[in-house]
Parts: C-alpha cells; sequence; structure tokens
C-alpha cells in the first residue's frame, strides 16, 4: 500500500485521540495525535523566515529525517495528515497500543490539546519530542518508547511537567 493510501486508510479508521505513528526508514517514529476530520496535531516547524525555511529545506535534503532536530526550534501545530512531510518510504498507521496508557476521557484530551496548541518547544530528543507530547495530549504522561537504552512505558516526569503546566486544573 502506498503512502497516499495508508493515509486515507488512517482517516478512514481513526478516532479522536488516537495516537498516529510515523514510522521512518531509519527506524525511529514521528508521533501526533488525531484530532478529527483528516487533521492531527503534533511537533511542527516553527514559523520562520523565507531565509530560514530555505535553510530548513537545505537541512532535509542533506539529512532527510532529522533536518527538522538539527534545528531544534518546534511548534504545536494541527495539520491534515496528507500534508505533514516525511521522507520517502515512511509508513503511517493508528498505534494506540505501543505504550502501555490508558487514554483519558475525551474532554481531558481537548483540554490538554487546546492549551498545547500553537505552542513553541524547543525539541530535545530525550525528554522532550514528539512521542512525549503525544502520549501526554492522549494520557496525561509524557513517554518516549524508542529511545536506545531507556527503560519502555516509563514516564518521562520533566516533560509530563513541562507540558502540564500550561494545562489548567480541572
Amino acid at each position: 500500500m502506498d503512502y497516499k493510501e495508508q493515509v486515507e486508510q488512517v482517516v478512514s479508521t481513526a478516532q479522536f485521540g488516537d495516537l498516529i505513528e510515523f514510522l521512518y526508514p531509519i527506524g525511529y517514529s514521528h508521533w501526533g495525535v488525531y484530532d478529527g476530520d483528516g487533521y492531527i496535531i503534533h511537533f511542527s516547524v516553527a514559523d520562520e523566515s523565507q531565509v530560514m525555511s530555505k535553510f530548513r529545506n537545505c537541512l532535509q535534503t542533506i539529512f532527510p529525517v532529522c533536518g527538522d532536530l538539527l534545528l531544534g526550534e518546534t511548534k504545536i501545530r494541527r495539520q491534515l495528515l496528507a500534508e505533514v512531510n516525511v521522507p520517502k518510504g515512511a509508513r503511517v498507521s493508528v498505534s494506540n497500543n505501543q505504550h502501555d496508557l490508558e487514554p483519558s476521557p475525551v474532554d481531558e484530551i481537548r483540554k490538554r490539546r487546546d492549551a498545547l496548541l500553537d505552542k513553541e518547544y524547543t525539541y530535545k530528543l530525550f525528554t522532550h519530542n514528539c512521542e512525549h507530547f503525544a502520549t501526554f495530549v492522549r494520557s496525561g504522561k509524557a513517554m518516549c518508547n524508542q529511545i536506545p537504552g531507556k527503560p519502555k512505558n516509563k514516564e518521562c516526569v520533566e516533560s509530563t511537567e513541562s507540558f502540564g503546566y500550561l494545562v489548567p486544573s480541572s
């Protein structure tokens, strides 16, 4: 199944709050949360000037899978799933079973999404990344299972606190 067909399948089956995984050919993944109507929310490129955009494009040509990470600045965006920039050979799917987490009620997921949408963050590969963000929005706990040498299904308290700081208490 080609990438466009995978996107169509995800859009036709995903439910609000599902974890969306973009598995890159080099073995790591980008993560987002399904927001309905074909959209996801995820760590994306921060607003930038035309010069910075050209520099980023150059970096992505040289380092096709990690050019954005090298620059470090990201923004939580709502974007059509079909428009997320991925490297050739990437696969996309609903991946709710990759973490030992219970999803929060929909109203809690919405509250976290609303509090974090359009916020800018410095991307930190080991402590504050797209997987931490997605799992936090879905469950209230930031977790990343793809860091080599780190225990699986262990909450990253630093990231949970950083995201949680912006979410109003109930």
